[in-house]
């Protein structure tokens, strides 16, 4: 297992695309306008190449990371230094990896612990900033239900594309 920088760049682009859909205002995007008062006008006054280059630089961040959480491998490769030194680790590494190597890699196994990544990190992280920005539930949801849903596609990608 090592790095795959394709499917870092496609998961943290796949961001993007469930983004135009999720606030889209036929979707979620006039709720959450509302309740993070903000306008259309207020929206557009932004400076759109910094929004979507910073996005895409914390999505490629959030995907790098996450591939850690959803490709089990990365443990074992650890305990031995990462890739580069697994070459030179004991012959019962390279056994383990021959029989385990593949082990869970699948887009389901991946998006099932993608998903559990958005409930049990995104999600707190999320309501312990609205509850203290004194944010609605409603908006909470849609920002949570959002980051779990990218977790859950990044996980399919960065576990299942080998």
């Amino acid at each position: 297992m090592e790095f795959n920088l394709l499917a870092v760049l496609v998961a943290a682009l796949s961001s993007f695309v469930v983004g135009f859909i999720w606030y889209n205002p036929k979707v979620f995007g006039t709720i959450w306008m509302k309740e993070a008062g903000l306008t259309q006008e207020q929206l557009q006054k932004g400076n759109m190449l910094k929004i979507f280059g910073l996005t895409f630089i914390y999505a490629f961040m959030l995907a790098f990371m996450l591939q850690n959480l959803v490709i089990h491998q990365s443990g074992a490769l650890g305990m031995v230094g990462g890739p580069v030194l697994a070459e030179s680790a004991k012959p019962s590494f390279s056994a383990f990896m021959a029989d385990y190597g593949d082990a869970f890699r699948s887009y389901k196994h991946g998006a099932l612990h993608g998903f559990i990544s958005g409930i049990f990190l995104a999600l707190p992280i999320i309501s312990i900033n609205g509850l203290f920005e004194h944010k609605s539930w409603k908006y909470m949801a849609i920002q949570a239900g959002y980051w779990t849903v990218i977790m859950t596609i990044m996980g399919a990608i960065l576990c299942g594309w080998k």
